[in-house]
């Protein structure tokens, strides 16, 4: 039986988003809650095509693995609240769940594109306070934060990830070979 689960917010447990940098205030975003970790965590930004959500949802949800061994497991974040966020808003909400390595987004892009291609955003802190006597090589040139995946290989990155398998810049190197900028399934 394959799973997903549907987000409600929850007003009580809310992460404040920062103003941006245009000067105007935003709302508070609803934590995250009540989710599978073994689930890949899905928002929705976009909310002006229906039918291109319904096509993402479903193909997030096919079986996944060398032979579809593997049950597909999605928390899907689908409240109008999130609508229009920025990348840099969606780490800040979800950075207090320390065991999120991943988050897939459903933007714009993903419902215009012919692939469905959705974000995924590197959600672990940027290292801060690094010792340019050492670090200087990664300090001039960070590690990418976000690439495209298309929905098949969704969950190949959030196990790998979850797992300690691969890092996240690895996933991004193979998605910039792709001609589209777009990882396929491994």
């Amino acid at each position: 039986m394959k799973r997903h689960e549907r987000v409600v917010s929850v007003p009580h447990e809310t992460v404040d988003r920062q103003p941006s940098l245009k000067g105007r205030r935003v709302p508070v975003l609803p934590a995250i809650v009540r989710r599978d970790e073994f689930a890949a965590v899905v928002i929705r930004t976009d909310y002006t095509d229906e039918p291109a959500w319904q096509a993402v949802v479903a193909d997030l949800m096919q079986s996944w693995g060398e032979d579809g061994e593997f049950e597909a497991r999605v928390h899907l974040v689908d409240d109008p609240v999130w609508a229009g966020v920025a990348p840099d808003e969606i780490r800040t909400a979800v950075s207090r769940d320390e065991t999120l390595s991943v988050v897939f987004v459903v933007d714009r892009v993903t419902v215009q594109s012919f692939q469905r291609a959705l974000l995924a955003l590197d959600v672990w802190g940027e290292e801060e306070d690094l010792d340019p006597m050492y670090y200087q090589e990664l300090i001039d040139s960070p590690l990418p934060r976000e690439f495209r995946t298309c929905p098949a290989a969704v969950h190949d990155v959030h196990a790998n990830l979850s797992l300690g398998n691969l890092y996240f810049e690895e996933f991004a190197e193979a998605a910039s070979l792709d001609p589209e900028g777009v990882l396929m399934p491994l």
